[in-house]
């Protein structure tokens, strides 16, 4: 079982977290930057309380490790794997993103998350890009049945059994195309975002474009990225899911040059007021005062990889 943690036994104000508040801004080496993230990851959970499943590296080495190997639920941290086994068939020649899906009234998901639910203009088509781009994004719900239909449940577990993430599995149901988004393990899914910047999952350019969605100014804000900035916030990858209880959060972070440099992957549950799937509910603020630390901690020291990843300059517009 994961680590449980009293909820408010470290509290804003109390000696133990003025003393972590205290330890040196940005650490200039690997090894103090990993006590860091572990500091403020341990103080953060403890205020959150409940159980949690954790694995993070830094510069390559395990950070914080607390019950990684259990199985959890993924909810929509999942829609990642799923997405690399589309963009694997699209390596592979079969299928293309700017191929189109049909959107009938009857395969929209009633409530949920998203915006496909929002326009009431149906039938409609969409093309695998902005499939993907809703479904990495603002996590749109009917998107995970828009993928189901090129990329059929048996063979999204199939893809990820091969590429060496059996306990990464999305659970099938009667119909081949529609599937719940299944399980994991914090190691695993920590793996997973280990690969793809390694560009042993998909090609460069699929490597890229998933980063791009997941590193987007619209992707999830109410987490690690809350406390941020529009440029903190295009240095971290990141994709979370809630359902019931459950509150994860998965990614990336990145050096000011563009490599990888800190990978996250954070699975809770248990905490008080599940009913809540805001910024309030107190895994998210246990997040949003990691994000910003754990940034600040890896600040000074370089990422690892033969690759940067540099995002694009946040633009804004005004019509025209």
């Amino acid at each position: 079982m994961g680590t449980a943690v009293a909820a408010g036994s470290i509290l804003a104000g109390s000696p133990a977290y003025a003393q972590e508040a205290d330890i040196e801004a940005s650490p200039a080496t690997p090894d103090r930057a990993r006590q860091k993230v572990k500091r403020v990851y341990d103080t953060a959970a403890a205020e959150a309380g409940g159980i949690w499943n954790s694995y993070i590296s830094v510069a390559d080495q395990v950070a914080v490790d607390v019950a990684p190997d259990e199985i959890v639920e993924a909810y929509s941290v999942n829609k990642v794997a799923v997405a690399v086994t589309l963009m694997d068939k699209i390596d592979r020649g079969l299928l293309t993103l700017d191929q189109q899906v049909q959107v009938p009234a009857s395969i929209v998901v009633p409530g949920g998350d998203g915006i496909i639910i929002l326009d009431k203009a149906y039938p409609s088509a969409f093309t695998l890009g902005h499939v993907l781009s809703l479904f990495l994004t603002v996590s749109d719900d009917t998107c995970v049945r828009l993928v189901g239909l090129v990329v059929p449940a048996a063979e999204i577990n199939q893809i990820l059994v091969a590429k060496g993430f059996p306990k990464t599995q999305v659970t099938p149901v009667a119909n081949p195309n529609r599937y719940f988004l299944g399980q994991t393990t914090p190691r695993e899914t920590h793996d997973l975002l280990k690969a793809l910047v390694a560009g042993t999952l998909l090609s460069p350019a699929s490597t890229d474009y998933l980063l791009s969605l997941l590193r987007s100014q619209v992707a999830f804000t109410d987490g690690i990225r809350r406390e941020m900035s529009s440029v903190d916030r295009s240095r971290i990858a990141t994709k979370a899911g809630w359902l019931n209880d459950g509150r994860n959060e998965a990614g990336i972070m990145f050096d000011a040059a563009g490599k990888p440099v800190l990978i996250y992957s954070m699975f809770a549950h248990g905490q008080a007021n599940p009913e809540d799937f805001g910024a309030t509910h107190p895994v998210r603020q246990a997040s949003a005062k990691m994000g910003p630390k754990f940034l600040c901690a890896v600040d000074k020291i370089a990422g690892a990889g033969a690759r940067t990843f540099r995002a694009p300059a946040y633009q804004q517009y005004n019509g025209g």
